[in-house]
C-alpha cells in the first residue's frame, strides 16, 4: 500500500513539474495591491497596512488568485485581466490619462484631448506608435537583450546598445550634435 501511494505521489509530482515549468506569470493582482499600499502614507502606515493585510490574509488570497487563476489566464491567452486599467499621470506639461488594455497603451492628454496609441507586436518584439492619420509606425524593436533598433534622423533604422554610451551615440546621431556624445 505504501509503495503504491509513493508511486502515485511521485507520478503526480513529475506531471505537475512538467505542466508548470516556465510559467511564472506577472502576479499583477499582488503587485497592484503592494503598489497601492506604497501610496497610502509614510513608511510606518505602509508597514502597518502590510502587516494587517498579511494577518487578515489579503496578500495570501491575492497571491493564490494570481497563481491559480490569473497567471494561468495570462499563460494561455497572453493577456492578464488585472494588468489592464487606467492611470492618471501628472507630467511636467499637464495631466495624462494612460489606459492599458493588455496589448498596448492609449495616452490621452487631459489638457487638449490629443491621443497617442502605443502597441506591442509580440511576434516581432516591436513597440509601434499610431499616428494621427491612423498609420502604425515602428518605434522600438528588441534585437536581443542588449540592443534595440530605433528610427534614425534620416528615416532609416539604427541598432542601439542599451547602455549610457549607446544612448548618447543614438542621441548624437539623431540630433546631429557630436558634443552630446562626449558627455
Amino acid at each position: 500500500m505504501k509503495k503504491t501511494v509513493l508511486t502515485v505521489a511521485l507520478v503526480c509530482a513529475l506531471c505537475g513539474s512538467m505542466t508548470f515549468q516556465s510559467c511564472i506569470g506577472s502576479f499583477s493582482l499582488t503587485n497592484k495591491l503592494l503598489s497601492w499600499n506604497n501610496t497610502i502614507g509614510n513608511k510606518f502606515v505602509n508597514e502597518l497596512v502590510f502587516f494587517a493585510f498579511w494577518v487578515i490574509p489579503v496578500y495570501e488570497v491575492s497571491c493564490l488568485a494570481d497563481v491559480l487563476v490569473l497567471n494561468s489566464i495570462e499563460f494561455w491567452s497572453g493577456d492578464n485581466p488585472v494588468a489592464k486599467g487606467k492611470t492618471v499621470i501628472d507630467g511636467q506639461d499637464g495631466k495624462y490619462l494612460v489606459e492599458c488594455d493588455g496589448k498596448g497603451y492609449t495616452i490621452r492628454s487631459l489638457n487638449d484631448g490629443t491621443e497617442t496609441r502605443l502597441n506591442f507586436i509580440e511576434d516581432e518584439r516591436t513597440w509601434t506608435v499610431v499616428t494621427a492619420s491612423g498609420e502604425e509606425m515602428p518605434l522600438v524593436t528588441f534585437v536581443d537583450d542588449t540592443h534595440v533598433s530605433m528610427p534614425a534622423g534620416d528615416g532609416s533604422f539604427q541598432t542601439v546598445e542599451l547602455s549610457q554610451e549607446g544612448l548618447y551615440a543614438y542621441q548624437s546621431a539623431v540630433l546631429g550634435n557630436s558634443n552630446l556624445a562626449q558627455r
